[in-house]
């Protein structure tokens, strides 16, 4: 291994130790999040909070299907935004403009009127996010040459970018939510988006040439049939709209089964395809448990915006010292602790070097912590009305944090590491999948929430994860051997 691939020349300018064009990413990054998460954080109790309060007045579990429904959307869009990345327009171009449709999304929430700014602006924002998930992780891990082992550190920075974002936009859209009103919180979200566009457009030149590249282009002759065959997958979303088939209530049920359908397809398409080799091949194999892993596990923590938003309306005492904290903090939590550890995991990892926990393992032990999380409400089933104490929930979300470490910046590495050369985007968006299954999943099993049945939920919810946490860990030797030399 060449010193280029284990370290930076000297003289190159850096962005903490790793390439300098990781800033432009990790600022675009960041103010997406802010927007993402700033709204994310006040979008349900907008949904189910009275019109006399500011909301819309919709049913709790239509809300929490909706809610888990547009997460749903938002991974699922990124199959579309890879395909466009990889096959049309490259993943730097893509991600612009999806950052600029994230904008306009949060423009629509914040001036269009009740549900039809939901309706509009929730779409554009899915398809936005998609776009700028895929693409983002997509050209972070351009930067890195293969064996370089700034990688996985700097998948991790990136991951403190995200969540920095995370952690400020939630306080800031809750802050002016709780006291101007839900608009005033959205239009800040879309001002957040503006300044990381901005910062995007500056610094997008330093991006290496592979970020630009289209790695496998459409031929001009097949773009009408696929062109038409879009048009057609609208027409048949809008006639099941209109025809109740699809309503409120099982949208996130629906949204989990066109995920599950396009994962399955896109495992078939990379499988069947004739231009991947024996080893890429055997790596997309390698990735299905993973997957299935993936998914169990943010079918938990995706609940945050779903049941713990709840539970933070309704059992948590958010009380600090005479004044009452906005629901929406309780998301900020998190991303404290995600900033405070990711370092501490980004050294540990980069320390231990080859003798650090392969990806399998590291799989399972995300999935058997999350599960673990979940168990930790018990203790706190039948205090009553607000009789949760905040602390409780903060160690609650240390250990969210904890299992989020050791299993989502290792996913989208694992990802990258994993891709067959000439599905590079696909193959991330396929990792994004496993999170927009679970995302959906998380809103269909809010349903099943309530105050009532606390204690079968969290108890079932979390021993069905570690379960399967356990039984990854047990296969993690021959899922290793499928991943051919990527640990």
């Amino acid at each position: 291994m060449s010193e280029q691939q284990t370290a930076p020349e000297r003289h190159e300018r850096t962005f903490f130790g790793q390439p300098w064009s990781l800033s432009t990413i990790f600022g675009v990054e960041l103010w997406e999040r802010f927007s993402f998460y700033g709204m994310q954080g006040i979008l349900l109790i907008y949904l189910y909070f009275s019109v006399a309060d500011g909301g819309l007045g919709v049913p709790r579990d239509a809300a929490t299907s909706i809610v888990g429904a547009y997460g749903g959307a938002v991974y699922l869009a990124t199959v579309l935004g890879a395909w466009l990345a990889d096959r049309v327009v490259g993943a730097e171009r893509m991600l612009f403009a999806s950052a600029v449709t994230v904008m306009l999304g949060h423009i629509a929430l914040a001036l269009l009127p009740g549900g039809l700014g939901v309706v509009v602006g929730l779409i554009l924002i899915a398809l936005g996010s998609g776009g700028v998930k895929a693409t983002a992780t997509s050209i972070v891990g351009t930067l890195y040459e293969p064996g370089d082992i700034r990688r996985e550190a700097g998948f991790s920075l990136y991951y403190l970018g995200i969540n920095l974002g995370a952690f400020v936009g939630p306080l800031l859209t809750g802050l002016l939510q709780s006291t101007v009103g839900f608009h005033f919180g959205f239009g800040l979200a879309a001002v957040g988006m503006a300044v990381g566009l901005t910062q995007y457009a500056i610094g997008r030149r330093r991006l290496p040439a592979a970020a630009a590249e289209i790695p496998n282009p459409l031929p001009r002759a097949r773009r009408l049939p696929f062109a038409l065959i879009a048009v057609a997958g609208i027409a048949i979303i809008v006639v099941l709209v209109a025809s109740r088939l699809v309503t409120e209530e099982n949208l996130s049920t629906v949204v989990a089964a066109l995920i599950a359908a396009a994962s399955v397809a896109y495992f078939i398409t990379l499988l069947s395809s004739r231009r991947i080799s024996t080893t890429e091949r055997s790596r997309v194999v390698s990735f299905i448990p993973l997957f299935v892993a993936s998914t169990a596990f943010w079918s938990l923590y995706q609940q945050q915006f779903t049941v713990l938003t709840i539970y933070s309306d309704d059992r948590l005492d958010r009380s600090l010292f005479g004044w009452e904290m906005p629901i929406s903090w309780v998301q900020s939590i998190n991303p404290v602790f995600i900033i405070l550890l990711s370092g501490v995991f980004a050294a540990l990892w980069t320390r231990l070097g080859t003798r650090q926990p392969t990806t399998p393992v590291k799989f399972a032990l995300g999935t058997i912590v999350m599960g673990a999380a979940f168990l930790l409400f018990l203790p706190f089933v039948g205090t009553g009305p607000h009789g949760t104490p905040l602390l409780a929930i903060v160690g609650i979300l240390f250990v969210f944090t904890v299992a989020e470490l050791l299993l989502s910046p290792v996913g989208l590495s694992a990802s990258t590491k994993l891709a067959p050369e000439l599905f590079r985007t696909q193959m991330v968006a396929l990792n994004f999948l496993s999170v927009g299954l679970g995302t959906a999943i998380a809103g269909t099993l809010a349903g099943f929430y309530d105050e009532t049945n606390e204690a079968p939920y969290f108890g079932i919810s979390g021993a069905i994860a570690i379960i399967l946490g356990v039984a990854l860990w047990l296969g993690s030797r021959a899922v290793l051997r499928l991943m051919r030399g990527v640990r």
